[in-house]
């Protein structure tokens, strides 16, 4: 079964008291510190039907959420147990255990129905839990879910196209399980055995006949239709005939079980284990334990403030918080880099920039995977400017390593020459040539320190530059020299001096060069990325959007099959929006390379000094992507 849980027990997510929701800070703080993918399983139906016996079992408790032997509902409001997932490696299983539908002893019935919305809204596996069949009284019961169109919206809008917002229901809600406990008939239809699932296919066909009573009755069964295209049904027999032992099953020892309902509790168990899938928001957006928090909160205070839960805001909230904290993620894994991969002072600055170019793509893709709806590249620009910013400081540290190691080089092999000088060494004649000869020490001296870094002609020259005067000095007081030998000299220490400024302006440029090269190929990469990123959603978008429409032709299908041909039709404006939808996206291959163009304008912002790439380097992206 399941491996021990990272909870020893329960703990109440959402509260319900006095008939007012509220989230839990303790149970959001647990799901805060979750950064895995999480599987969600929500289990909901009618009080002391044994919700909480199930989803014991799937965390491989015998205890933990509370049964009751009792006609009180024990469960209040949602309560959660996070347990790491038995047969997904890296994902946890969050097990949502909901109170009792339908107690007498609430003041307002509409609490049931904002906790089975919210159940809905979490899970990513739906498990409906009712006793004895599937029948009239049974769905009756689930009325519930007729309501859902008033309580979820997919999107903050209305659509201007007149198809019913409750359309995109499909393309998120979890997978629906009906969980049948007591089951004493027989799997047939008519003389011919079916399996579960038929049995509950059968139990959703729509009654013929027009009469209001007749629709009313249909109404859930369309509902779970339409909304829940994956759906499955366990049965279970009685846990054990004796009445007295049935109060305190959990407490039984597998050998006093019905045999019958220990093979169906471990095949439920173990369709959970396999098929429940890892919990997803619109266009493949992954949920974790601390996202999951995020939703949680932005869904309560939703409906605490009257307002419909909506997924679009939902996922806009997350999105914000999620990509601050990737651009965060993405920041500090650059710094953390740089500083574990320089080695100041570099010998050039290429070797920075190279480093850098490294940490900044791995960055870049840290971002990637952890951001999601970065509305106009918002997020991405901010990262990039970032990453700019600490790059130049990490030039400027460079610069600042270099000049102090040079100077000090300098310092210590310049000693003698200064020495020399104080002691009046050069002040003889023959001394100009004498300060030369030890002058082109120090220079040649200097010249095989290793890694002096980018300061070092620039330290040399101000060296060189504080010797002019003594070095005139020392030429004119050389009694060995005539006047015209002593212009010569002078003439030729100009020579030397504008030389060396020639060669440290020359380094400069090509330090500009190379600044120039590196932000295009910044630029070019961050385009990559970002094309390739787009690209993937909008294939998850295209797939999401044929899933929609593979279901709602199946519906259409089997509405046509039962002869409800005038339902059937009904369904044909919902298709054919999806199937222009659809031909819309697989046109978009120019509309997107237009958008990778404006997006790069956004990037480009962040760059300074790169205006020259905006023609050239936008219009290759662009020609490589049409």
């Amino acid at each position: 079964m399941a491996s021990r849980p990272i909870m020893m027990a329960p703990i109440c997510l959402v509260e319900n008291q006095k008939e007012q929701l509220t989230v839990n800070s303790k149970a959001l703080k647990i799901l805060n510190e979750i950064y895995q993918p999480v599987v969600v399983v929500a289990i909901v139906g009618l009080y002391r039907t044994g919700k909480s016996y199930l989803m014991n079992r799937l965390a491989g408790q015998n205890h933990g959420f509370r049964l009751g032997s009792t006609v009180r509902s024990e469960t209040k409001g949602i309560w959660m147990w996070c347990v790491p997932h038995p047969s997904k490696p890296r994902h946890i299983l969050v097990l949502l255990d909901t109170e009792g539908l339908g107690d007498v002893e609430k003041a307002d019935p509409k609490n049931d129905s904002w906790i089975f919305a919210l159940a809905v809204l979490l899970s990513s596996t739906f498990v409906y839990n009712s006793v004895s069949t599937i029948n009239h009284q049974a769905l009756e019961q689930l009325h519930y879910v007729t309501e859902l169109t008033e309580l979820i919206r997919a999107k903050s809008s209305s659509r201007s196209d007149e198809v019913e917002d409750s359309t995109e229901f499909v393309s998120f809600f979890p997978d629906f399980v009906w969980a049948v406990r007591d089951f004493s008939l027989e799997l047939k239809l008519g003389e011919c055995p079916i399996t579960e699932d038929e049995y509950l296919e059968n139990a959703l066909k729509l009654i013929p006949g027009r009469n209001p009573k007749i629709q009313n009755s249909n109404l859930p069964r369309e509902c779970i239709r339409h909304f829940f295209p994956k759906r499955r049904c366990f049965v279970f027999d009685r846990p054990t005939s004796d009445k007295n032992l049935l109060a305190h099953v959990e407490e039984l020892p597998e050998e006093q079980l019905d045999g019958n309902f220990q093979v169906q509790a471990k095949n439920f168990c173990s369709y959970i284990f396999t098929h429940a899938k890892t919990k997803t928001l619109r266009q493949g957006i992954i949920v974790t334990g601390n996202r999951l928090g995020t939703l949680v909160e932005t869904y309560v205070d939703a409906i605490n403030s009257g307002a419909v839960p909506c997924l679009e805001n939902a996922v806009t909230t997350l999105a914000q918080r999620e990509n601050a904290a990737a651009v965060q993620k993405a920041t500090d894994h650059y710094s953390k880099q740089m500083a574990q991969c320089l080695r100041l002072p570099t010998d050039t600055l290429q070797e920075l920039l190279e480093v850098h170019a490294v940490c900044e793509r791995e960055a870049i893709a840290i971002f990637m995977e952890h951001s999601f709806k970065d509305e106009n590249q918002e997020f991405q620009k901010q990262l990039v400017c970032t990453i700019e910013k600490k790059k130049e400081d990490f030039v400027l540290q460079n610069e600042e390593a270099s000049e102090k190691y040079c100077q000090a080089e300098l310092k210590q092999i310049s000693k003698p020459l200064m020495e020399s000088i104080s002691r009046g060494t050069f002040s003889v004649p023959g001394g100009h040539s004498l300060y030369l000869e030890a002058k082109k020490k120090v220079e040649q001296d200097y010249e095989r320190v290793p890694r002096k870094g980018v300061k070092a002609n620039e330290v040399l020259k101000s060296f060189l530059q504080s010797q002019v005067a003594i070095e005139e000095s020392i030429l004119q007081s050389d009694r060995a020299l005539t006047d015209g030998e002593k212009a010569i000299a002078a003439e030729r220490a100009k020579t030397e001096a504008a030389e060396k400024e020639k060669e440290l302006l020359k380094q400069k440029q090509e330090e500009q060069q190379q600044q120039m090269e590196a932000q295009e190929r910044s630029f070019k990469k961050n385009m990559e990325q970002l094309k390739e990123k787009m690209e993937r959603e909008r294939e998850n978008l295209l797939q999401e959007q044929k899933m929609m429409l593979e279901h709602k032709l199946k519906v259409q299908e089997e509405l046509l099959r039962e002869g409800f041909e005038k339902k059937s039709e009904e369904l044909n404006k919902e298709i054919n929006q999806l199937k222009e939808e659809i031909e819309t996206i697989n046109k978009e291959r120019s509309g997107f390379s237009q958008f990778l163009d404006e997006a790069g304008n956004v990037l480009l912002v962040a760059l300074p000094g790169v205006g020259k790439l905006f023609g050239a380097g936008m219009k290759l992206l662009s020609s490589h992507i049409k």
